[in-house]
């Protein structure tokens, strides 16, 4: 056996963060515990914020928001917020999901978001997501996970696609994308399997949420462990080092630090918990009536506040750099990427990279620029959102990887840390 250098650095929180979190919901989850077990106590969105809560959070299905708001203040106090998504691509289980052939039970899915679909092939899979139940005194959400390899989604053969490495995989969503969950014995329904994940009697089963997820853990990897592979880096990585850097962040009575983590990015952030929608302006405004301002106050604040927005970020790829702008090369480990885009796709102006700069300069954190290949479109994330919404800078920034939007994604091993780092001095600024 080859004992290979370890990197010093401690990514443990980290994988153990990505692991508990398959879907939106447990990431959400996985956030309030980390938050509970530092101090933070958890408010009921149904009922006034109490002026004396000064680290508190909120959730909402599979969004968070939490703050540290320091005393109260007859003066409007601006904000600094670190915003993520909870969000990945993959798939969504189908209403009435199955139907057989050839004896194999299979389970119909919907692609949601932009996931490479070729990487989700032959691989084990469990199942998490949320059941809606039938107490008999009402309709309740409960969150359900198989940790087991109940399901795949099996490729054809080559003998059965000859060409399929000169021509390319395609796939059709309707027909190849399926997943197999078994042999068909006359007996199986998959109501009756999703009661049994949720504690309950099949016909109190009203409906589900329900996605499969890569079972193989997050992983330290590469010549001296310098790499991280796991699934849903984009964005529970960013959604991790916010919550980390809020726990860290000493308190202020100049700012309210705020970390937001929202649902839906990847299918364009508008719902009721994403990004592009009233969720984060009104608990922001709920949050500094808190704190002791009123409407005009709130505006106030709002004039000078800042939101860095994190999201993952593209590494120039090894194997196909002619994809990426040759001026802008961009680093594994090599420190936070801000993301600029001249058509808004990316929030990043001048003035709204300062806040940033400042704190990655006082945690002596080194920060690289990312922009498209200008014959290649930009993809995009909740920056522009969150500043349309709240009115005010923000600047877009994620930690570099390479495999983006596959079921397995890899990024350096020392960056999560050096962006936790940065947001810490960014939310409890000098």
């Amino acid at each position: 056996m080859v004992t290979r250098p370890q990197t010093e650095i401690d990514t443990a929180g980290l994988r153990a963060f990505l692991d508990a979190s398959p879907t939106p919901w447990h990431a959400a989850e996985a956030a309030a515990r980390l938050l509970a077990a530092a101090g933070f106590d958890e408010l009921d969105l149904e009922r006034p914020f109490d002026a004396g809560g000064q680290r508190c959070y909120v959730r909402r299905d599979g969004s968070l928001i939490a703050w540290q708001a320091g005393a109260t203040s007859d003066a409007p106090k601006p904000l600094r917020i670190a915003a993520a998504h909870t969000d990945s691509p993959g798939f969504r289980i189908k209403p009435r999901p199955e139907s057989t052939v050839a004896g194999a039970l299979r389970l119909g899915v919907e692609v949601y978001g932009g996931p490479l679909l070729n990487s989700w092939l032959d691989r084990d899979l469990g199942l998490a997501g949320t059941v809606l139940v039938d107490t008999g005194e009402g309709l309740q959400t409960r969150p359900v996970i198989d940790d087991e390899p109940v399901l795949r989604i099996p490729q054809l053969a080559i003998h059965l696609d000859r060409a399929v490495n000169d021509t390319g995989l395609k796939l059709d969503r309707q027909q190849h994308l399926p997943l197999l969950w078994g042999l068909d014995d006359g007996a199986a329904h998959f109501g009756s399997y999703v009661a049994g994940l949720a504690g309950v009697d099949a016909p109190q089963v009203r409906g589900w949420n329900l996605a499969p997820f890569d079972l193989n853990p997050a992983r330290i990897c590469g010549r001296r462990g310098e790499l991280l592979a796991s699934a849903r880096l984009d964005d529970l990585l960013s959604c991790h080092a916010g919550v980390e850097a809020l726990i860290r962040a000493e308190p202020s009575d100049e700012v309210i630090s705020v970390v937001v983590l929202v649902d839906h990015e990847e299918v364009g952030s508008t719902s009721a918990t994403g990004a592009d929608g009233t969720f984060v302006p009104q608990i922001i405004e709920r949050i500094c009536a808190a704190s002791g301002a009123d409407r005009e106050g709130f505006l106030v604040a709002m004039a000078s506040s800042h939101a860095v927005s994190l999201d993952m970020a593209h590494a120039t790829h090894p194997n196909h750099a002619e994809r990426h702008d040759p001026g802008h090369t961009v680093f594994l480990d090599g420190g936070p990427v801000v993301k600029h885009n001249a058509q808004q796709r990316y929030a990043t102006t001048p003035a709204s990279l300062a806040p940033f700069l400042a704190a990655c300069d006082a945690a002596e954190v080194a920060v690289q620029h990312f922009v498209s290949h200008s014959e290649m479109p930009c993809g995009s994330t909740i920056g522009p959102a969150l500043g349309a919404g709240l009115g005010i800078p923000v600047v877009d920034v994620g930690v570099a990887q390479l495999a983006m939007h596959s079921v397995r994604e890899v990024c350096g091993s020392s960056d999560p840390e050096r962006l936790c780092r940065a947001l810490t001095r960014y939310l409890s600024p000098a």
